[in-house]
Parts: C-alpha cells; structure tokens; sequence
C-alpha cells in the first residue's frame, strides 16, 4: 500500500484550503498531521478518501497522486449506527461478518461432506479452515473483550441498546468497530477525544503494534509523540514533512526558524549594500558599470519572505495581585462527594500555590470534586473548611454562557459591566476577538472560541483559585501551549482535569489520582509520577517473579505438566493437518471428516489446557 501525492490543492466553497501538498505514506507509516484549527487537516483526511477533490498546487512541480496496491480506508466519521435499538455487543460482532459467514460455510460444509466425498468439495472445506484461522477465528472473541474493556465498558453493558449510551460512549464504540476491522490505511481525528489516560495509554500500545498504516490528527502532544515517526505541518496552506517524534519536530522547527531568520537578515544586509554601492557610484562616469551591476543583481536577487513564528492563540494575560488568603485554601475532612450516590471520599488539604492535576478513568467523580470545591454542590458527608478571602474562578466543560444569543461583546459586557467600551474591545482582542469578531453571536462559535471566550471572563475575574474542568479539550497545539504560559505564572492556587499529559506534565505541581475505590494524592508531577509508578511495577513484576520461583512443588508439576501437554497437542494438530493434505485422507471422506473431528476435539482440549495454566501462573 502507497500513496504519493506532489504538489496538490484542495479547493472548497470558492478558495483553496490547501495549497501546496506534498505527501507520502506506505504500509507500516505513523504520520500524524498537526496545525491550528481551521488549517485543514480534517479536510486532508476526507481528500485522502476521495482523491479526486486534490487539483493542481501552485508550485512548479508537476500535480500527481499515485496509489500502489488495492487498500481498506478506515476512518472514523460521525457517529451513525444503522439501528440503536441493538445491544452493544451485537453491534461489536458487526465486525466479524466475514468471520461469521465462513463459520456458517463450514457448518454447511461439515453436512454436506457426509454425502459428497468429492476431492473438489473436500478442499474447500480445508482451505476454509486455513483461511478462518489465518483471519483471526479462535482468537477473535478475545481480542474484542479485551478492546470493550480497554475504552472503558464492562460486561454488564454488554446488552445496553446504543440509544442508552452517552454520545462520547457512542463514538468509542464506533472506534472499537473501526479498529477491529483492521483497515490497510486507519486515518484518526482526534482519537483521543473522550478517552481516559489508561485507555490513551492502551491506544497508543496497539498503535505502535498496527500492522497497516496509521494517519492522526491530534492535539494531544503527548499521543502523537509516542505514535508518530513522521510529522506533517499545516500551515498558512502548505505541507511540511518532519521526521521523528513531536519532540524531533519541536527541535526542527526551531532549528528551521533560525536558518531562514538568518538567511533573511543575510540577504537583507546585502540588498543594502548593493544600494548603497549603486547609489554612491551611479553619477560618476568611471563607476557607473560598477553602480549599474549591482542594481542587476538586485533586480535578479529573489527575495526571501521574512520567516514568521507561529500565531499564538492568546495575547498576553498579567495576573494582579490576588487578594491574600490564608496558607490553608480548602481543608476536606472524610468528604463524600456525589450525587445520590457517593463517587468518592477522601481527606486532603489544598495549600496557597498549589497545582494539582487530577486524572483518573472516566466516571470516578472529578468533574463532581471539582463541582464541590466550586459550591456548585454540596458534599454528601464530611465537612469542608474554607480558606479567607477566597475568589473562585469555575471553568465548566460544557462552556456554558450567559446567553447564547448575545454577541461576543455583549457575553463580556454581561459579566463585567463596569468595564468601559475599549477596555472591553481591548480584553477581547487579547484573546483573538478583534474588530468585528466581538459582533459575532456565541451560538455560531466553535469549541476552540468559546473556550477562549470562557477563560478571558474567568481571567478577568482575577481568582486566587482556579477550577478548570478539561479546558484542553477543544483547544489547539498553539492554543494549549500559550494556556501553559499563563498558567505557570498564575501565583494563585490551581486545581484541574485534564486528560491531556503533556498539558498536566507542563502545568502541574501534584497530582490527585482518582480510582474506582480510593483517591490517591502525589506530592510531585507527572513526570516524577510515572518514573515511580514504573519503579513500583518494576517492584511488583519482580515480586511476582519471586513468588512464582516459589510455589509449591506440586503446583509446579502441575504446570510443568501442563505445558508439556499443550507442546504435545500443538504437535498433534500439526500432524493431523498434514495428515489431511495426504490424497489417500482428503479422497475418502470418512477418514478426512475423522481427521477433521479430531482436530475439533485437539484444539478444545488445547483451550481448556491453555485456561487452566494461565490460571495457575496468573494465581
């Protein structure tokens, strides 16, 4: 599988999105496609599907798209199921039609061998056998409990009709669908939207261990480090390829920046010393040939553009001076939090200048702790102390406003209705509403805006505790790193969600870890989190390890038993496999269908050994 694309266009709705494309992909490639919103990367992603909306770039080079090899696309769309009235898993199984058919077939097949014992008949059926087993036909139903459970569902969901399920629920699903169809090319737009850390951790695995191509558009800095090995850039309408990592292509920019800044500066220099020359000389006779071939070569000279550095997403954001408050922010004593029914409870003491991010899987109750300390809630039990003179700034995930139908400067107005016209316009402007975009009605804002809109209000407030609930989620790479600065000089305390690592490794001082059944506080980051949660697995591994050199003898002669029996079959069902290829087996059919019976009750015998010692080992 290939595709090789040289100086393309994408031109939609009366203007080009995409002007010059160049780009490559072949089996095995981990590219992921990064940009500020609006750049067009989704839109490289649906011209990837259908090829004919690329035209003529505007480089010199000649336009050509070449595919190599008939490939599968998968991508994940909007979500659309044909009927949400069908359980969970029945929609799953959609998956393994083929699976499904082939074991229909060789259902039929069994039945029909009892009469026909033609040699033509005999090897259909056992290159149907090959073929179910090569597609994955005893291992398929592992593969997708393993999947259900990793993005996050348990086996009672397994009989919920879809229309039961949240939207976010619904888009995962349908990822489970995409990635068991295992499609040559898998293009992913922001994939790791509604997944929490473990599940992102899980992807990331099964990514690096695809065997097709992978294409990603993603935010989520971390992700398309661990994923991808090339990066393609979107910007201002053109293509740039960068090879390595996020990291490698951080590096590589800067780099990049500085070459063309000082190729610039270079030229700029020479342009004025050519025009000083010409104009020096231009008037005297014995000079004027002199004068007269340094105006040539300025007239010949290709100008270089001045390289410019990436838009930010915000302006400068001072913080003033917070009203002091007491050492102890908020002190929680056996807090239950909830609703009706309890999430959590724990006891923790959040001091002046603390950053704490909070992560955990999704329905533990983060979003509701962060509710709590907002007041939005009261807690279930427990008792929560208050530190003096607290401002609270409360960013909600679900962005809401005042009034969808006011303009963006009549939603600011709204808030803080002493601040004069200007001041307003010029607040706005700071966080990238300029001139008539401050008349645009909140209703038609993307996400990315309205997160913008929501933070220049709370900001404003000037909070000596921030509460942010997943304000990563709709921002941009540009947009997540200008938040970082802020937030690194903010002096107040701050405490968030986010599934976003690299956002929580740049920002966060502690951490607050929510599992099923406790909450866990880390007095350092992320960074130092992970390195001592790998020293404990570390730990544990080798505990085990000690443990299982340790059991007893004759659980170790049940194992050791064990494992010579699985050999033993394995060798079997190979013989027996061969033994059916033989003209003198597959002519007769009462010895194949023999043969065939005795393979069926090897490999059932083979499962039931291979259950009972991962029992043992794992126990």
């Amino acid at each position: 599988m290939r595709i090789h694309i040289r100086n393309a266009s994408v031109y939609l709705k009366g203007k080009y999105i995409l002007e010059e494309v160049n780009f490559d992909i072949k089996d095995g490639d981990r590219v992921a496609i990064v940009g500020k919103n609006g750049a067009g990367k989704t839109t490289f992603l649906k011209a990837l599907q259908d090829l004919s909306m690329f035209s003529d770039g505007i480089l010199e080079e000649k336009f050509s798209v070449d595919t190599i090899g008939n490939f599968k696309i998968g991508y994940l769309k909007q979500i659309h199921f044909e009927d949400e009235s069908v359980s969970l898993i029945e929609e799953v199984k959609k998956s393994f039609k083929e699976l499904f058919l082939m074991e229909d077939k060789l259902a039929r097949l069994v039945c029909e061998l009892e009469k026909n014992h033609s040699e033509k008949k005999i090897l259909e059926y056992t290159e149907l056998m090959d073929q179910y087993q090569r597609m994955g036909g005893y291992t398929y139903k592992k593969e997708y409990e393993v999947m259900i459970k990793k993005f996050g569902f348990k086996k009672s969901d397994y009989d919920k009709k879809l229309k039961e399920f949240s939207g976010g629920q619904k888009m995962k699903i349908s990822f489970i669908k995409l990635l068991l169809s295992k499609p040559d090319l898998l293009l992913l737009d922001e994939p790791t939207n509604h997944l929490d850390i473990e599940a992102i951790l899980w992807l990331e695995e099964y990514l690096n261990n695809y065997k097709g191509a992978v294409i990603l558009v993603s935010h989520d800095r971390m992700f398309v480090n661990q994923v991808a090995q090339v990066i393609y850039e979107i910007f201002k309408g053109k293509m740039t390829r960068y090879v390595g990592d996020y990291d490698a292509y951080l590096e590589q920019k800067k780099m990049d920046y500085g070459k063309r800044l000082a190729l610039f500066k270079a030229q700029e220099k020479e342009i004025e010393k050519l025009k000083t020359i010409y104009e020096k000389f231009r008037y005297k006779p014995s000079k004027a040939g002199l004068a007269m071939s340094r105006l040539h070569r300025l007239e010949k000279m290709q100008l270089l553009d001045k390289p410019s550095k990436d838009e930010k997403s915000f302006g400068a954001f001072k913080w003033k001076n917070e009203k002091n408050t007491s050492d102890k922010i908020v002190q929680l004593k056996n807090v239950a939090i909830g609703y009706q029914i309890k999430l959590a409870t724990f006891n923790l003491e959040i001091l002046k200048g603390m950053k704490i991010g909070i992560l955990g899987e999704n329905g533990c109750g983060k979003s509701t702790f962060l509710k709590t300390l907002n007041q939005s809630i009261l807690p279930l039990k427990g008792k929560i102390i208050w530190g003096t003179n607290l401002e609270i700034g409360y960013f909600d995930q679900n962005l809401e406003m005042i009034d969808d139908n006011y303009s963006i400067l009549e939603e600011f107005r709204s808030a803080y209705p002493d601040f004069s016209l200007e001041e307003s316009r010029r607040i706005l402007g700071s966080f990238l509403f300029k001139q008539d975009d401050v008349f645009k009605k909140v209703s038609v804002l993307s996400g990315g805006e309205r997160v913008r809109l929501q933070l220049c209000k709370i900001f404003c407030k000037q909070p000596n505790l921030l509460i942010l609930d997943e304000v990563t989620n709709h921002l941009d790479i540009a947009g997540k790193e200008c938040l970082e600065e802020i937030l690194k000089d903010y002096k107040g305390t701050l405490v968030f969600v986010t599934h976003d690592r690299y956002f929580l490794k740049k920002v966060a001082t502690s951490l607050l870890y929510f599992h099923e059944d406790k909450v866990e506080f880390y007095p350092y980051g992320y960074e130092d989190y992970l390195e001592k949660n790998k020293e404990n697995k570390n730990k544990i591994k080798n505990e085990e390890t000690i443990k299982k050199t340790k059991k007893e003898p004759d659980q170790q002669r049940v194992i050791k038993r064990l494992e010579n029996d699985i050999t033993s079959l394995e060798n079997r069902i190979k013989e027996l496999r061969e033994e059916s290829y033989k003209e003198e087996v597959y002519l007769d059919s009462e010895k194949i269908k023999l043969v065939e019976e005795q393979i069926a009750n090897y490999n059932n015998l083979l499962k039931e050994k291979y259950d009972e010692w991962t029992a043992l080992m794992e126990g």
